[in-house]
């Protein structure tokens, strides 16, 4: 579904990525891991179009991404759930999730918002709250649902559960695990080691601006040396 082949993207003068290569399957979860300023967010961005990429080739779903403005890569069907979530602060949570509904791709059974509050509860419960009002985890749960609102074929993350409590965290990961189940594909960028590996097909290490390691999560746990070579665990 995506083939990321020898990315790379500048800020100005300044090179960030140095030949990114990975590929995600339909239906597959992975992950992107390293420590922080590697690169993450960057191949995020550049996938999605926010960050011009300077050379190499972004194909998905049989449509090279490079040189396409963000809004044609989303109407592609990538959903993106960004670091800081961006949710509209001045719309409440049901706004939110209106203002992006749709479903061009024809996608069978089509995310709604009572799909998404079925998915969060704790949304139904503040559909009538503005964004600026709803708790860190609350929010993390609205950009999901945001995410999902557009239906997409590929479900993007950068920091999913970034800054939020440990009963919050396990309950973004419980989500994520029922979105699995329907066969959305999942791109995930976190910290959360554990959670990731139970969650996660494959894994890509980044180590600035490449992918330095890959495979399994048998394979990363056993792989100790990566861990702490490359992660610091």
């Amino acid at each position: 579904m995506l083939d990321v082949s020898d990315l790379t993207t500048h800020y100005g003068t300044s090179q960030a990525l140095f030949g990114m290569n990975f590929s995600l399957g339909t239906g597959e979860v992975a992950t992107l891991l390293g420590r922080n300023g590697m690169g993450k967010t960057t191949t995020i961005n550049s996938i999605m179009g926010i960050v011009k990429a300077s050379g190499g080739s972004i194909v998905f779903d049989g449509e090279e991404l490079v040189g396409r403005p963000s809004f044609r890569t989303a109407n592609l069907g990538l959903g993106l759930v960004p670091e800081g979530r961006q949710i509209f602060p001045n719309l409440s949570a049901r706004e939110n999730l209106v203002a992006t509904a749709s479903n061009h791709l024809n996608q069978p059974d089509p995310w709604t918002i009572d799909r998404v509050f079925a998915l969060f509860p704790e949304l139904e419960s503040r559909a009538s709250s503005m964004g600026n009002l709803l708790s860190g985890g609350e929010q993390q749960m609205l950009a999901i649902g945001r995410a999902l609102m557009t239906n997409p074929k590929l479900l993007i993350l950068d920091e999913a559960t970034e800054g939020l409590a440990p009963l919050i965290r396990q309950k973004i990961w419980s989500a994520l695990a029922d979105i699995r189940a329907t066969g959305l594909s999942i791109l995930v960028v976190d910290k959360n080691l554990h959670d990731l590996m139970r969650l996660a097909d494959r894994h890509f290490i980044v180590q600035r601006g490449e992918v330095v390691w890959s495979g399994t999560s048998a394979e990363l746990q056993a792989d100790q040396t990566a861990r702490e070579t490359w992660l610091g665990l």
